[in-house]
């Protein structure tokens, strides 16, 4: 992982600070739901006001189309006023750079805390445009980045403002990078990547970037079936990319050149549909009937995963193994997390599917690092610079 500046080289001390954190959490019936992304932003934000630094915070939450008030931060404010305990200032604005947002920031007393307005109620935020950057940058004497979810983005409060102000990685995103870099250079062995969900081309980059480095591969969920399909087997009616078997192929042929093990379902549970209480069945993996569906891996696949968990020195776990939403179908799922959980190694989990289904299970407590980047750890891991950490260290330090 390149270098970059962290809050250990930069003299925030007393002074006010504008922070991209990533508050894009699910908020229903005016409340916040999975606080997450709130809870793991805490320590940056404590330590700034420890060092006595006045905070800006800006995030963005959804994908609004301008100003809604189902897309408002409030909510957000006053959770994190709950966990902050102390007050956190909020006004609904029609957005980050309006009239009445800098009005509100330039009445902000030293040493409070401050949430913008949604950042994406401001077109002018996902273009990078310079003038919302050059308005945020005047809300503070230096910026702090610690929203690794949206580091992927080169956004205005993300990559524009730090080419403005001195700038440096909050706590979180330090530790992302940090964790997440050290798979691709110096992981503890064996090395073993677990990846799940639907489709084979979401992930080509990440699959062939850890064949590099992993000694072995486990592949389940829905895009296990494109693998099995592009050897010979018949999945029944179970998804496949049909476009993308000439490309599963190459990439186990890749995984037998790197000598890393490569390991696919034996069996699935399959059923017609996707219900609760469905009539189920357990099929091998390769002799599907038609009409019937593989929706999850099935016991045996269960118990090879988890023997080959079990020497592991570090683990990446990305993608469930099946539609883990809808009971039965989430044993494998559940299974896999309790032997991540109850093994000896240094475990790193990320993707929106996989975090849920281990805070859902209550296990997130048992984990080395549970990420909060999706799109922003995949890019990572693909071996990808990242726009929001390039910028960082742009402007000097005076």
């Amino acid at each position: 992982m390149d270098s970059f500046p962290t809050l250990d080289d930069a003299p925030v001390d007393g002074r006010r600070i504008l922070v991209r954190v990533d508050f894009n959490v699910p908020v229903k019936n005016g409340g916040v739901g999975d606080d997450t992304r709130i809870r793991k932003s805490l320590p940056t934000l404590r330590e700034l006001l420890q060092r006595d630094a006045t905070l800006v915070l800006c995030s963005h939450l959804g994908r609004p189309k301008g100003p809604q008030d189902d897309a408002r931060m409030g909510p957000v404010a006053a959770h994190l006023a709950t966990l902050l305990e102390r007050e956190v200032r909020y006004l609904a604005t029609p957005g980050p750079g309006s009239s009445e947002q800098r009005a509100f920031v330039a009445e902000a007393p030293r040493g409070s805390v401050t949430l913008l307005e949604n950042t994406r109620f401001d077109p002018r935020e996902k273009a990078n445009d310079p003038e919302l950057a050059s308005i945020l940058a005047g809300y503070a004497d230096a910026f702090v980045n610690d929203a690794f979810g949206a580091a992927h983005r080169a956004h205005a409060s993300t990559e524009g403002v730090a080419r403005l102000l001195p700038s440096c990685a909050g706590r979180l995103l330090e530790r992302e990078l940090r964790v997440l870099g050290g798979l691709l250079e110096a992981p503890e062995r064996p090395f073993v990547v677990l990846l799940g969900g639907v489709k084979v081309s979401d992930k080509i980059d990440v699959i062939r970037r850890l064949l590099e480095v992993a000694d072995r591969l486990l592949i389940g969920g829905a895009m296990a079936f494109t693998f099995v399909k592009a050897r010979g087997g018949r999945v029944g009616d179970s998804l496949v990319e049909e476009d993308r078997l000439e490309l599963a192929r190459e990439l186990m042929s890749e995984a037998q050149e790197q000598n890393v093990e490569l390991l696919l379902p034996t069996d699935a549970l399959c059923a017609r549909e996707i219900a609760p209480d469905v009539p189920t069945a357990v099929h091998p993996v390769d002799s599907i009937p038609d009409g019937e569906r593989g929706l999850d891996i099935g016991p045996a696949t269960v118990a090879a995963f988890e023997a080959a968990l079990e020497d592991a020195a570090t683990v990446l776990w990305n993608g469930p193994m099946g539609v883990f939403e809808v009971p039965p179908f989430d044993t494998g799922t559940r299974k896999v997390a309790e032997a991540l959980a109850a093994s000896g190694a240094m475990t790193v989990i990320g993707g929106g599917d996989s975090v849920a289904a281990i805070n859902g299970l209550g296990l997130a407590d048992e984990i080395g690092h549970i990420s909060t980047g999706g799109g922003a750890s995949l890019e990572l891991l693909e071996g990808k610079t990242l726009p929001g950490v390039a910028a960082l260290g742009s402007v000097a330090w005076a």
